[in-house]
């Protein structure tokens, strides 16, 4: 009998995850990951409980801290929007979760995402609203050969069902969508906690005229338009660059200004899990349509992507992942905007 350790959340998918690989015939370990102090597992074990199956708790507290936590707030400070999942799932998720199948003689790690595996090929879920292949495009060519995912060809609809069929004791339960470690206090909290806050001057861009004042750089991302609190325009105005040197948030009017869409951008920190074309296609936000590129490799082992035909806020620290249909590629860091 195979054995898989499950990724197991508290949620509906990791638990319907669990019950499906139990009823495929898997011996399946429970293994929830213990990321903040606030941390609750409660539902995790009673699903395990529930299911007849194993239930362990690693403590990932202090290197959660150390490679995620830390480097998110880092990246606020210089200027970045990053998204921490992408690295939690690289790092975290697959990463430890991978070193632990050696500790328990297993042969697969399973969780509840929504992506499809194939011949050791990574491709999009077959509900694509719900697909999370952009969120793990840095896994390893060796993680994917260990890695499975029960929920690739099932909606949430689908999954919810089969949570009431299986009667799991989470069938009920909302979905989350916020990053597991902010907090009840919200975003701005999170940051104004660990970040000194700096106001500074609001600037329209295109005049040079001075709107009013910003409550901090690490507060507003490429494309916001909420939550700026300058009125007396004719248009709503967007986010479309930060300067850290000088502390000024410039702005624009018109959600289809100029000034929001660039047309090339550097990815680092590249991870490709295939033979990169020249052209392909990309997403450089999560649910943003597939925008074709043109992508060459520069020296230092960076990319450079261009889309002439221009795209919105694409917005340093998110994530540029490249598919080809529903292949995924790979991806990469945006590192900064050419033009």
């Amino acid at each position: 009998m195979k054995k898989v350790i499950v990724g197991m959340s508290g949620g509906v998918d990791s638990a319907v995850t669990a019950a499906l690989l139990k009823d495929q015939g898997y011996e399946v370990i429970g293994l929830t990951m213990l990321l903040n102090d606030d941390f609750e597992y409660e539902d995790a074990k009673k699903v395990c409980d529930y299911l007849g199956i194993e239930f362990h708790l690693l403590d990932l507290r202090d290197k959660f801290k150390q490679i995620i936590k830390d480097r998110f707030i880092n990246d606020y400070k210089n200027g970045l929007t990053p998204n921490p999942c992408v690295l939690c799932n690289k790092y975290i998720k697959f990463g430890l979760m991978y070193d632990e199948l050696l500790n328990y003689n297993a042969d697969y790690i399973a969780t509840g995402h929504y992506a499809l595996i194939k011949d050791g090929k990574l491709y999009k879920a077959n509900d694509k609203n719900k697909d999370q292949s952009y969120f793990i495009y840095n896994l390893t060519k060796e993680q994917l050969n260990k890695v499975l995912f029960p929920l690739a060809n099932l909606t949430k609809d689908e999954v919810r069902k089969l949570a009431l069929k299986y009667n799991l004791p989470v069938a009920s339960k909302k979905e989350s969508t916020d990053v597991c470690f902010i907090g009840k206090g919200g975003f701005r909290e999170y940051i104004k906690e660990n970040i000194d806050s700096v106001p500074g001057e609001i600037v329209n861009i295109e005049t040079g005229k001075v709107l009013g004042e910003h409550k901090g750089l690490m507060y507003y991302t490429i494309g916001q338009r909420k939550g700026l609190d300058v009125g007396g325009t004719q248009d709503r105005l967007f986010v479309c660059k930060k300067d850290l040197g000088k502390n000024i948030l410039y702005v624009t009017e018109g959600n289809e200004n100029s000034y929001l869409i660039s047309y090339e951008c550097i990815v680092e920190d590249v991870n490709l899990l295939g033979e990169l074309p020249n052209e392909c296609t990309a997403k450089f936000r999560y649910r943003q349509d597939d925008n074709k590129v043109f992508i060459s490799k520069m020296e230092n082992g960076n990319l450079l992507v261009k889309y002439p035909q221009g795209v919105k806020s694409v917005t340093p620290g998110q994530a540029c992942v490249f598919y080809d249909n529903d292949e995924c590629l790979g991806g990469g860091i945006i590192k900064e905007i050419c033009k």
